[in-house]
């Protein structure tokens, strides 16, 4: 045994110090993941008996008018998520800079990041509120009439996507802090001496040097903003009248709470949200490979 160690020891040791990690990911993420689509071809409370149902709870899915609201409002929480990347980015390249202050500057913009998401939700939900909220008043101030954001199912979710976009900007801004430590500056310096700045230095020097930043902030935000269930759990519990719920959520009413207990629904509905999730990410892994290939 010693013999065969030393021998392959440069190759056994990475799987070894792997190993732990590689043993939690697959019992808590890839067996979940498969017993989830299993659970789905059933009928099953999650107490009795499952019963067998095969496809019956997806073909109930394409005439469930709550799915698609849920669905057109987790894409409509996908596009405006992604402006978490670029503002981000902008913030990051600001608080990159050397002057005086600059550490409570980054103090306030890290601020929203160490905040729970129900606090997040609590705060705006005053934000919001009727008669005595911020916005509300500001926007009555302006306009001659308040409108109670959360109440109105036109404007329900893109006032929580707002929630949302406060503390994932400041995720988004950290990893492209962190990002910017490791630009090369002999690269930045002889950029400057060819007479690049502004835009041209950004998009054709710091950029490039900031893909491995950008995919994990893609990702991140991707997975943020799918999984939105807790600011809308907290804010609006899915209301007005359901038009502020998105898959998450949904999936939560359909297998957990007093409307639903059916887990076989609920798990149809996470296997679609899945799909939709690796979809993204998968193109997105496909496109920085490719991209790497090419260099």
């Amino acid at each position: 045994m010693s013999a065969f160690w030393k021998a392959n020891q440069r190759r056994l040791a990475p799987w070894l110090f792997m190993a732990p990690g590689l043993a939690m990911f697959l019992l808590y993420v890839i067996i979940p993941i498969f017993q989830s689509i299993w659970v789905s071809f059933y009928d099953w409370d999650g107490l009795g008996d499952a019963r067998w149902i095969g496809t019956a709870n997806y073909v109930e899915l394409i005439d469930d008018d709550a799915f698609y609201i849920s669905l057109k409002n987790n894409v409509i929480w996908l596009v405006l998520y992604m402006l978490a990347v670029p503002a981000g980015l902008m913030i990051a390249i600001f608080l990159n800079q050397t002057i005086s202050g600059m550490r409570l500057y980054k103090s306030l913009f890290f601020f929203p990041f160490v905040i729970s998401q129900v606090v997040v939700g609590l705060m705006f939900s005053w934000f919001y509120a009727p008669n005595f909220g911020l916005f509300y008043n500001l926007l009555e101030w302006v306009t001659g009439s308040g409108t109670a954001i959360l109440a109105d199912d036109r404007y329900v979710t893109y006032g929580i996507i707002a929630a949302g976009l406060w503390p994932q900007i400041a995720y988004v801004m950290i990893l492209y802090l962190t990002g910017l430590n490791n630009v090369a500056p002999d690269q930045v310096e002889a950029a400057r001496l060819d007479g690049a700045k502004g835009w041209q230095m950004l998009w054709y020097v710091i950029l490039p040097q900031l893909r491995p930043a950008t995919f994990i902030a893609v990702v991140v935000t991707v997975i943020g903003a799918l999984r939105s269930f807790d600011l809308v759990s907290i804010m609006t519990n899915g209301g007005p009248f359901g038009s502020s719920r998105v898959l998450s959520f949904y999936m939560y009413e359909q297998a957990l709470s007093e409307y639903g207990y059916r887990m076989g629904y609920g798990a149809a509905i996470a296997v679609v949200l899945f799909a939709i999730m690796m979809l993204f990410i998968s193109g997105f892994i496909w496109k920085m490979w490719r991209d790497e290939t090419e260099r």
